[in-house]
């Protein structure tokens, strides 16, 4: 791994270099995201051939930082009801917490949705509204599209996962802002 900004150096880069462009895009997008969101959600489990529908809450918190360079995230998960599929596929947390923060143009993760394990999620910027979120872990590949839309009040996300190169589950998030 290369390490970023090694020397704790808070001054790398001009105003317009590269560095600071993209931090502070991301910072930008992450900090639209911060809110209450319930997520309509449709998982499609390619094993079973089988759709679910699940609504979930969704809480995205900011995080006191100990670095101004880092931005830090609190993800926070419960269904909006009982369902029976997580007690069919266990390997889905039905409610959970992962802290997260910002590094160049990383997502430093505690853990994972499908892991407890830390790790990273490279991210590329689309356009001023949405990310790609590219992860690997275990013998997980996952990626993830997120879309800002209708100023802010919903978001749009389709998650595809490959265990070991053979697609698993595809996701369709509708996500409505309930408060931010």
């Amino acid at each position: 791994m290369i390490a970023i900004n090694s020397n704790n150096n808070l001054q790398f880069g001009s105003f317009d270099s590269p560095e600071v462009t993209i931090n502070s895009n991301l910072r930008r997008w992450f900090k639209r995201n911060i809110g209450l969101w319930n997520s309509q959600r449709i998982y499609f489990l390619k094993e079973k051939n089988k759709n679910y529908n699940i609504s979930m809450n969704l809480k995205i918190e900011s995080l006191e930082s100990k670095n101004a360079w880092e931005s830090h995230y609190k993800f926070t998960w419960h269904p909006s009801d009982k369902y029976t599929f997580f007690e069919d596929n266990p390997e889905f947390k039905e409610k959970g917490v992962m802290e997260a923060y910002l590094q160049g143009h990383q997502l430093i993760r505690e853990n994972f949705y499908l892991s407890d394990k830390k790790g990273i999620s490279n991210i590329k910027q689309v356009d001023e509204h949405e990310m790609i979120f590219e992860s690997t872990y275990d013998d997980w590949y996952i990626l993830e599209h997120t879309r800002l839309v209708d100023m802010d009040n919903l978001r749009f996300r389709v998650i595809y996962s490959w265990n070991k190169n053979n697609l698993k589950i595809v996701e369709s998030h509708h996500e409505t802002r309930i408060m931010s």
